[in-house]
């Protein structure tokens, strides 16, 4: 019998709660994610995966147990920079990424190995780079896997809630340069402009803009770098559900008399509706621990809304953690907590083995909006 397992073939508590903590000790910043993936690509073979790590640095560990859907469960290796010293406290166990999002992509690790009457295919899929603007990693695996049957995506949602929905976000950068000219000229200098590029977003995003509803834009000023010759800014603008960020860039740039503005990264919003097989799964896992399930919505964005962008599938986000500490220097997660989110995916994997294959695996290119998953409705239950 493997170490890593009970005579019943789930993973042992003791070894998931090594697994995690093992990860932590491994420094992941974005850009710097490769020894995650070689350490996770070794720990992913020892529980039966075909283990490897693809183009981009993504790794990716596969079990095929027959003919029966595919379900694919994907977290990202990045952090934040800055580490935080590994240790266990008062049933806590304190690191960077312990929550955002390396304990979610644990218990995913440790569920999948665990389901040993799943009759299809399981791919367990660690992503690089989703802290960054262009979510890399993401990005390649919708264009060299073939769609799933389903999706879930592993961020800290509580152990007992699932989320449904994330904001958009749009990325801009303003950047102006004038000619030198002395600070009592009336003219416009690249100071004033800057600036005056931060007020027309506010002003278009209207009185009611803001980035803790999910329904509403929000905007954050990033960074400003200004003189009276020279300017940049960045800016960053999380949009709701049917937000025209194409007529956004260009009622601001009809704003500005002079400079350019550039599109860094634009993603859509993403939201589901709880009546999908993988919403009614995870609820299930989360009743069966005796759990109240709770629904939310982000107003962060996740690679959830990089795949569903081309993926018409059933999706949801789920993991253990709580998400206020996400990026926190106080980062730790609850570890029973974390076995209650193994147990739930468990669940989840096993009521997600009767989802019907799709045929061909083919991709949807089509709009979001034409597709099923998407819930014009407003959502009810808890918002976050």
């Amino acid at each position: 019998m493997n170490f890593a397992f009970t005579s019943s073939g789930t993973v042992t508590e003791t070894y998931a709660v090594g697994l995690l903590r093992g990860m932590l000790e491994v420094p992941s910043p974005s850009y710097q994610e490769r020894a995650l993936a070689d350490f996770l690509a070794d720990a992913m073979a020892v529980l039966g995966f075909r283990s490897h790590i693809d183009a981009v640095g993504n790794v990716i560990g596969v079990i095929e147990r027959g003919d029966g859907p595919t379900l694919m469960l994907l977290g990202h290796l990045d952090t934040i920079p800055g580490e935080i010293p590994v240790h266990s406290e008062d049933g806590k166990l304190y690191g960077r990424g312990a929550v955002d999002a390396k304990g979610p992509l644990a218990a995913m690790i440790c569920a999948a190995a665990s389901a040993v009457d799943f009759p299809g295919r399981l791919v367990v899929v660690g992503v690089v780079e989703e802290e960054t603007p262009c979510s890399r990693g993401a990005m390649a695996i919708r264009v060299t896997h073939e769609q799933p049957d389903a999706l879930i995506v592993g961020e800290p949602s509580g152990w007992s809630s699932v989320v449904l929905g994330y904001k958009g976000k749009l990325d801009l950068r303003y950047t102006v340069r004038l000619p030198s000219t002395h600070p009592s000229n009336p003219a416009p200098k690249a100071s004033d402009l800057a600036v005056a590029c931060w007020t027309a977003l506010v002003d278009l995003l209207g009185p009611d803009a803001s980035l803790g509803v999910f329904d509403r834009p929000g905007a954050t000023l990033c960074q400003i770098n200004a003189d009276l010759t020279a300017a940049s800014v960045d800016l960053s603008i999380r949009t709701p559900p049917g937000h025209d960020a194409e007529a956004l860039v260009r009622d601001l740039r009809d704003r500005l008399p002079a400079g350019d503005i550039e599109v860094l990264n634009a993603v859509a919003a993403c939201r589901t509706n709880r009546s999908t097989p993988v919403a009614r799964a995870l609820v299930s896992g989360i009743r069966r621990l005796h759990g109240q399930p709770r629904f939310l919505v982000k107003t962060a964005t996740s690679d959830m809304n990089t795949l569903a962008e081309v993926w018409d599938i059933p999706m949801a986000t789920y993991g253990p953690g709580d998400s206020r500490l996400d990026h926190a220097d106080t980062e730790h997660i609850v570890l029973s907590d974390y076995l209650r989110g193994i147990d739930v995916l468990s669940v989840a994997i096993s009521e997600l083995a009767q989802l019907p294959v799709r045929s061909g695996g083919d991709q949807h290119t089509g709009s979001r909006e034409d597709s099923p998953m998407f819930d014009a409705t407003n959502l009810k239950g808890t918002f976050a």
